[in-house]
């Protein structure tokens, strides 16, 4: 796929709507270290934040991994807490920073990042601009302007998301 004025290759954008404190995100890795393994960098998948209310440290937590994106360790990052979606609940900020340290990140920056809000445009520009394109919950998928719903069931969707990238690739 290339861009018809420059001729560059364009790369297929997978922007995956979650939080950090969502099981079904967590679920949803599997497909995503699937798609990475299949495609490598032809396609570019990107976190975009869509904290729930109903989970009290995803605000939070999206905030953390916006400073550990900065810092090079955006997707390690992210996966590392959704690994820990129960101890989160229950640890909140503590765990954030905890994991931005086991990571090797700059673990004082990221608890500081969490209290000077440097992030929070990021996170709700992301949320406001997820709710304006009909994201109700999470994981939810958005390829080539196809939305596709994985709060509800994720039955599917890889295989979906699969052939959207396929065609796209040619």
């Amino acid at each position: 796929m290339s861009d018809t004025n420059t001729g560059a290759i364009v790369r297929p954008v997978l922007d995956v709507w979650c939080e950090l404190q969502c099981p079904d995100c967590h679920s949803a890795l599997d497909d995503l270290r699937a798609l990475r393994a299949r495609y490598g960098d032809r396609l570019e998948i990107r976190l975009r934040h869509f904290p729930l209310e109903k989970h009290k440290h995803a605000y939070a937590a999206a905030q953390a991994a916006e400073e550990a994106a900065e810092q090079g360790q955006g997707w390690p990052y992210a996966e590392a807490v959704l690994a820990r979606v129960e101890e989160l609940a229950a640890r909140g900020e503590k765990l954030l920073v905890e994991v931005a340290g086991e990571l090797g990140l700059d673990a004082e920056e990221v608890d500081t990042a969490l209290i000077d809000g440097r992030h929070l445009l990021i996170v709700d520009a992301d949320q406001a601009e997820g709710k304006a394109i009909g994201v109700t919950g999470t994981p939810t998928y958005v390829i080539d302007g196809e939305r596709l719903d994985g709060g509800k069931s994720q039955e599917g969707l890889r295989e979906r998301v699969e052939a959207i990238v396929d065609r796209l690739l040619g």
